[in-house]
């Protein structure tokens, strides 16, 4: 297990504090969004026109704090009640946290909240939102067919989520047009040079593959965790064709696509929310992967790990005013075990997602946050979430994205408290030495507390 540096706690959002309330000047719509991203990678100088801090505050220093004798009696309890609760044992002392009133643009909480630990999966929420910002929640990735020298080559598009009925519908148009040519031998070949050959990220290291994430590549078949995803899905590729009727000659190979192949058969995804979606129930690595390199691409980068980060960083940035002080990012899943994010940044992600204006681009991170209790997602009871004798009155009631690596876990979302009204909450923990499952119990424990049930 990595150390943690040490540094010392710095609490930047008092408890009733205001935060400064300018936003960046955008239309809120995905083209609007990419637009004034390209601008500000284009022209960096002019790029502090596009960001003006958000409703979280890059600007600390403006903005009297406000009473705690302010808030109303149900926040000033639950302010009360996470004082005490973040010192569990269970969470150890490396902990970082913080709630925010959406509603009334206030801080009601935090705990060492600037202070930057490794965010596990909760990484994921900054890959998604730039994802959805340069790509658009409607994009869709293709993956082609095309054929030239006696040979089918399957071009990868990026789709992380494609099947083998996908590429069985491939097969049989292919096959259409083979036979219809009077072609019954063909040689299959993969091209997968959209991305770079694989590297592993800094913070990763060769244990990772291929189960907890495989070699990223520009094609794969039901996200199969192999060491080659793209000869894997060449071969199922090349095992349809051949229980259509076609002849395969020798091996499956990896070739780029000539200009001057004919099309054959193209299949494209669905749209990049549904992808998002799968991504943030499940916590899916190798999406989160996948969909790095896309956004790099789209934005004009190399398809590569420092490619995305870069567009991640500019896009929370210059898109959105999210501060990145102490932020640390080298890879689009949170595996990196050199990744640190505050919680203070965490929930300027979140609270992205309680105005209206980001709803068309950024809606379907809010409805792909895991719920509390829901079977089939990282807080389902099959993870043993939300179901001990103070949370589990808060099933239904949360949504938030999980994050667990050896000596890192994380959660982070919303619900709304007893006001009826919506709260940002992240917490982070680095380092606690309990058994993880105790430790998960904590986090439940204070999620339920913003939502005001564990009283």
């Amino acid at each position: 297990m990595n150390a943690i540096p040490a540094e010392t706690p710095v609490e930047t959002f008092p408890p009733g504090g205001r935060r400064r309330h300018r936003k960046p000047r955008q239309n809120g719509t995905g083209t609007g969004l990419r637009r004034a991203l390209v601008l500000a990678m284009a022209v960096p100088v002019a790029s502090a026109a596009l960001a003006g801090p958000s409703a979280f505050a890059a600007d600390k220093s403006v903005g009297a704090a406000a009473k705690t004798d302010d808030m109303d009696a149900g926040d000033q309890q639950m302010a009360t009640n996470l004082e005490t609760r973040v010192l569990d044992q269970r969470l150890g002392s490396e902990v970082s946290g913080v709630v925010l009133d959406a509603d009334s643009d206030t801080t009601i909480w935090g705990h060492n909240a600037s202070t930057a630990l490794m965010p596990a999966s909760n990484a994921k929420l900054a890959t998604s939102t730039a994802a959805l910002t340069v790509l658009g929640p409607n994009h869709r990735f293709t993956t082609k067919v095309v054929y030239g020298n006696g040979t089918l080559t399957l071009v990868g598009g990026g789709d992380r989520t494609l099947t083998t009925a996908d590429l069985a519908d491939l097969a049989k148009t292919a096959v259409a047009g083979l036979k219809a040519a009077g072609l019954t031998t063909v040689k299959v070949a993969v091209d997968d040079s959209l991305f770079p050959e694989p590297t592993l990220a800094n913070g990763w290291n060769d244990g990772y593959y291929p189960d907890t994430v495989a070699p990223v590549r520009a094609l794969v078949v039901d996200g199969h965790g192999v060491q080659d995803t793209s000869i894997d899905a060449g071969q199922v590729f090349a095992k349809q064709l051949a229980d259509d009727g076609v002849t395969v000659d020798g091996d499956v190979t990896r070739a780029t696509a000539g200009r001057g192949n004919v099309p054959v058969a193209r299949h494209t995804s669905t749209p990049l929310k549904d992808i998002v979606h799968t991504m943030l129930k499940h916590s899916d690595n190798n999406i989160a992967e996948t969909l790095l390199r896309m956004t790099a691409l789209a934005a004009g980068r190399p398809a590569t790990f420092q490619g995305g980060t870069e567009v991640v960083r500019e896009v929370l940035s210059q898109v959105y005013g999210v501060s990145l002080d102490s932020f640390e990012l080298y890879d689009g899943s949170g595996l990196s075990r050199s990744d640190r994010i505050p919680a203070a940044t965490l929930a300027q992600i979140l609270e992205l997602l309680t105005e209206p204006r980001y709803a068309h681009t950024l809606g379907s991170i809010l409805d792909s946050l895991p719920v509390s209790g829901e079977a089939g997602s990282t807080l389902g009871p099959e993870y043993g979430r939300f179901d001990d004798a103070d949370s589990k009155c808060a099933v239904g009631k949360v949504h938030a994205k999980t994050g667990t690596l050896t000596g890192a876990i994380a959660l982070s979302g919303l619900t709304q408290g007893k006001d009826g009204k919506w709260k940002v909450f992240s917490f982070v923990e680095n380092g606690s030495t309990a058994d993880p499952n105790a430790i998960k119990d904590a986090m439940d424990d204070l999620a339920a507390t913003v939502n005001g049930c564990y009283a």
